[in-house]
């Protein structure tokens, strides 16, 4: 059931809906994201600092964001990618909740931006994840303290992309102490029971989403390839230890809940955080979910065990 905070926002929707996103072009559906993202934020919570920068990658530069928040603690530093959909989101859309982010977590956030679908087709998002926790791992006092704990963390889209990257790279020295996973979608299919319950009417459209997995794979067939379906990994040994955030009213909830299991299977530690009524992209919405607030609280707190055990 959803949570009576969101039932309002949740009715709009559905008398409301937003159009299909083949009638719009993606520059369109950018700036309609940007706007809603600007709409819901609600006051900036305050940080002691902000700063653009760019990451230098490869035959790419990437922009990014570093958050300081006031009571820094300078035990970790978070790499956040942000959803979207592997279309649409940038370091705007996410601002409000990665300044959020990092002031209950008391820890800095590196809030980054990939390259999109559909001028950057898979796997260009990968690459750019994986590429930036390798730079910023080799780098990591330009952004932090020496001797601070690196964690990579993403919603939708964002969290698909960071998955990928720490499967690929479990053998690497990339020193990444958790991989914080946020409501993900973790490939095409999209058959789950969640799915048929919530996948229309529930702020996530199912169909859309179809749409943008078209867009982002751009033709690639092979939907049992890992790197566009997680849970088709044949090994995860060694992967970093992962927290997993659902929501209840979310068509993802089920993958997400399998991807945990798949991890534990394997032997890496997870904990699963389920938010009771939440809908997909409800960390974003705090002016209508003071509930939220609490859940972002919890998050934090165990993000710090993750670190206090990796150090």
């Amino acid at each position: 059931m959803v949570h009576p905070s969101l039932e309002s926002y949740v009715n709009a929707v559905r008398d409301d809906p937003v159009p299909h996103p083949s009638l719009q072009s993606a520059d369109e559906r950018r700036l309609a994201y940007r706007e809603v993202a600007a709409a819901n934020r609600g006051d900036p919570q305050a940080v002691a600092s902000v700063r653009d920068t760019e990451l230098v990658l490869e035959g790419r530069t990437l922009r990014a964001r570093l958050y300081v928040p006031l009571e820094d603690e300078s035990k970790a530093l978070v790499v956040y990618f942000h959803g979207g959909g592997f279309v649409v989101g940038d370091l705007e859309t996410h601002d409000g909740l990665c300044r959020r982010l990092a002031a209950d977590t008391r820890m800095r956030f590196l809030s980054v931006e990939y390259r999109l679908a559909p001028e950057h087709p898979f796997p260009a998002g990968i690459e750019d994840a994986i590429d930036t926790n390798r730079y910023v791992h080799g780098h990591l006092s330009e952004f932090e303290e020496p001797g601070a704990e690196l964690i990579v963390m993403g919603d939708s889209a964002g969290a698909t992309l960071i998955t990928v990257a720490c499967a690929l790279t479990r053998n690497e020295d990339v020193g990444i102490a958790a991989q914080v996973v946020i409501y993900p979608t973790l490939g095409p299919e999209l058959f789950t029971d969640s799915v048929s319950q919530f996948g229309v009417g529930h702020a996530l459209d199912i169909d859309h989403l179809r749409y943008d997995y078209g867009l982002y794979l751009n033709g690639w067939t092979d939907h049992s390839d890992p790197r566009v379906t997680p849970l088709t990994f044949d090994d995860l040994t060694g992967a970093p230890p992962a927290i997993v955030v659902v929501a209840e009213c979310d068509p993802l909830r089920d993958e997400a809940v399998a991807y945990a299991g798949l991890l534990e299977h394997f032997g890496v530690r997870v904990e699963l955080l389920e938010a009771e009524g939440m809908i997909h992209g409800f960390l974003r919405l705090p002016t209508m979910v003071p509930a939220a607030l609490e859940i972002i609280d919890d998050l934090a707190e165990h993000m710090h065990r993750y670190v206090e055990a990796a150090k």
